[in-house]
């Protein structure tokens, strides 16, 4: 069996890992992780891994259920962006991957940049899929977790009496000849996982870190010139109704040499309504694109050179303002 689940332990606590093994030992090029989004889990890359494991896919596949969700332990912790990024890196070094492409979707393409941004020397390629923290618009629902009471609402919202009713109304559904499309069936999913309490907490204080009223605090925008030498596809769904397409298209614009795909018949999930498609899309990024081999000195080099060209702009108004002065006041006193 290519695809494999298994439960590795990480600093006491569970978390859970999917994996495709190619079928072939002759296979080569860098591990692509895949990264849930908020409230999911890695049974959101299912469909994918299938199709990989059908068209006999060359490259090894982690897929984690991140802290907090799916089957993963969801203790009192730190769920920020940082944390998540070095649970990304801990999983690798369990598995013993040292270079790898991330893929992430919706939260997960914030965890993705993240780990870019922390640990680039282990950054292969990016893949960024309806992705968080590209920009402060956001579905007005995430936005209202910001208010006082939203903990209370979500609980009578979501809980396990609702979701069983949820559940019993959509099998009546389907014995009356209805089918839910994928894209509904993966959000629905998605929403019942809230009815767990650990899930919830965690579900809260990302979104409560990330969001407020006005939308999304966290932003990946002013430092995305790190990653101009990491390969990037970009995926959206063009009706995404929770993160809007124009995010996507403007880091395609700020990272000149990414690739930007818009399924024009998906909405936030485009890896579920389409995963013969999105792999496609995937494999031939892969195959097409050299690995980035990026080291600390490299970056810090980047970093560098940002800051001196910043100083350069503000420079020339310091120096109108204070030099004409010392010259003036110098030669008074020479003359005199």
């Amino acid at each position: 069996m290519a695809i494999e689940a298994r439960t590795l332990t990480l600093h006491g606590q569970e978390i859970r890992l999917r994996e495709y093994r190619p079928s072939t030992t002759d296979t080569a090029g860098e591990t692509l992780v895949l990264l849930h989004g908020i409230s999911g889990s890695g049974e959101t890359w299912v469909p994918l891994l299938e199709h990989f494991e059908r068209t006999g896919f060359g490259h090894r596949v982690l897929v984690p259920d991140l802290p907090g969700h799916g089957d993963s332990a969801a203790p009192r912790a730190d769920y920020g962006l940082g944390a998540m990024a070095s649970v990304v890196r801990d999983v690798l070094a369990l598995t013993g991957v040292r270079h790898a492409t991330i893929a992430g979707h919706s939260l997960g393409g914030g965890i993705a940049m993240q780990f870019a941004y922390q640990f680039p020397d282990m950054c292969a390629r990016l893949v960024l899929v309806g992705s968080a923290g590209l920009g402060p618009q956001v579905t007005s629902v995430l936005r209202a977790t910001a208010l006082p009471g939203a903990k209370a609402t979500l609980s009578v919202a979501v809980n396990p009496v609702t979701v069983a009713m949820a559940r019993g109304l959509a099998t009546v559904g389907r014995r009356l000849g209805g089918e839910l499309a994928p894209e509904t069936r993966e959000l629905t999913r998605h929403l019942s996982s809230l009815a767990d309490p650990g899930r919830r907490r965690a579900f809260l204080f990302i979104a409560r870190s990330l969001i407020d009223l006005r939308g999304q605090r966290a932003s990946a925008v002013d430092k995305l010139y790190l990653a101009q030498q990491v390969p990037t596809l970009v995926v959206w769904g063009a009706h995404d109704p929770l993160i809007p397409v124009e995010h996507g298209r403007k880091t395609a614009e700020l990272l000149p040499g990414s690739r930007l795909t818009v399924f024009e018949n998906a909405k936030h999930f485009p890896h579920v309504a389409d995963p013969a498609r999105f792999g496609g899309e995937v494999e031939r990024f892969l195959g097409e694109t050299e690995p980035a081999r990026l080291s600390l000195d490299e970056v810090v080099e980047v970093l560098i050179r940002a800051s001196e060209a910043a100083n350069v702009v503000e420079m020339p108004q310091n120096t109108q303002k204070k030099v004409p002065e010392k010259l003036s006041s110098g030669t008074q006193r020479g003359h005199g």
